[in-house]
């Protein structure tokens, strides 16, 4: 996950109020139902020491909800009076929750606005195309091909002028498929599209991503399934998860391989709280890897003003000649780090079934950079 998004939170001290807001279940009652719940999470965060003027911002901006088109939730990140973000979820959080706390609660995020492939599920025949951007948020439409309209339709005649003809339809197919290619390589370079789905007749399927550069091949996926099918769309589902589980699958195997020492004995990766917090420290972090379940995830750390001002212990960050100091959660306090240094972050949740213990220890880990 890219992180750039949270320099907004990192950029003023706290304390912090963040609320996560599910707004999944859409009934004519939503509006009343939002109010009662914006009251709900500022009386949790006063309970929990929020001063009133964040708590009424919070309060607004979760009745504001009550006309938004949000499928799933929103976060809600406030202090001092003022909302500082409200990134949209990709996923509905286990229920409404409420917390303040010195560093904003982000470590959610990972899991409910993180991974989420965009796909361009392009809609072929012989006459052009149709391109729909889709993600968690739902679809859109991307634009559209026309090509040539005629000659369209083969001939079973054996006549000379008749094949002639027949060659005409050939070109005019690979003229049509061609445009449609360029076309859906533009669109990839314009969204950033992780996944490329191909819908159409085999034959037509084919042309076009034979016709696609060779770097989108990888992202290519071929569907038999029709305009319009229930089918199609369980399986650009499945398609967007099967892409979320390889590229946490890919992170995790590269984590494990450079648990051993390279052939100058530098050691690529580390875990555990107290390797995690020195590697921050020293601006090495490359992209963490939390499991959400982990023990070290909510494990108490201290933390300064400065990003950089992390310890085990809080004598440590005196020694560092930090006068203030508070506690916070190990993750939420190593995402800062991350944040700041332009590092990535990646929820191991979904695919914890099968890996055993074969995961960094604690549930904390993180791929290094060199020194």
């Amino acid at each position: 996950m890219d992180l750039a998004f949270l320099n907004p939170l990192y950029e003023q001290s706290g304390p912090w109020a963040s609320v996560y807001v599910d707004t999944s279940r859409r009934t004519e009652d939503t509006p009343h139902e939002l109010r009662l719940t914006a009251q709900a999470m500022g009386r949790e965060l006063r309970e929990q020491g929020s001063d009133d003027a964040t708590s009424r911002a919070v309060e607004e901006a979760i009745e504001a909800l009550g006309h938004s088109p949000d499928p799933h939730g929103r976060a809600v990140f406030a202090r001092r009076g003022e909302v500082a973000l409200d990134p949209v979820l990709a996923h509905a959080p286990p229920g409404d929750r409420a917390v303040w706390a010195p560093l904003p609660r982000v470590a959610p995020l990972l899991d409910l606005a993180g991974e989420d492939p965009l796909a361009i599920v392009s809609y072929i025949d012989r006459r052009g195309a149709d391109f729909e951007l889709r993600s968690a948020l739902g679809r859109r439409k991307a634009g559209a091909v026309v090509g040539r309209q005629h000659p369209i339709h083969r001939t079973s005649s054996a006549d000379w002028s008749e094949r002639h003809f027949q060659l005409k339809v050939e070109n005019t197919w690979e003229h049509n498929a061609a445009e449609i290619a360029d076309a859906l390589a533009v669109c990839q370079d314009e969204t950033g599209a992780d996944l490329l789905i191909l819908v159409g007749a085999e034959r037509e399927r084919r042309e076009v991503r034979e016709r696609l550069p060779k770097r989108l091949h990888e992202h290519v996926v071929e569907s038999e399934h029709g305009t319009g099918s229930r089918l199609l769309d369980d399986e650009v589902e499945r398609v967007r998860t099967d892409h979320v589980h390889h590229r946490i699958e890919a992170e995790l195997d590269r984590f494990r391989a450079a648990r051993a020492p390279d052939g100058q004995g530098r050691v690529r990766a580390a875990e555990g709280v107290p390797e995690l917090v020195e590697a921050a420290r020293e601006h090495r972090l490359e992209e963490l890897l939390i499991r959400p379940d982990g023990p070290d995830a909510h494990r108490e750390v201290w933390i300064g003003e400065d990003p950089d001002q992390l310890a085990v212990r809080r004598t440590e960050l005196q020694i560092l000649g930090e006068q203030n100091s508070w506690s916070a959660r190990a993750d939420d306090a190593l995402l800062r780090s991350a944040v700041t240094t332009d590092a990535a972050a990646l929820s191991l949740a979904a695919v914890l079934e099968g890996t055993g213990d074969d995961t960094p220890a604690g549930g904390l880990g993180t791929l290094l950079r060199w020194r």
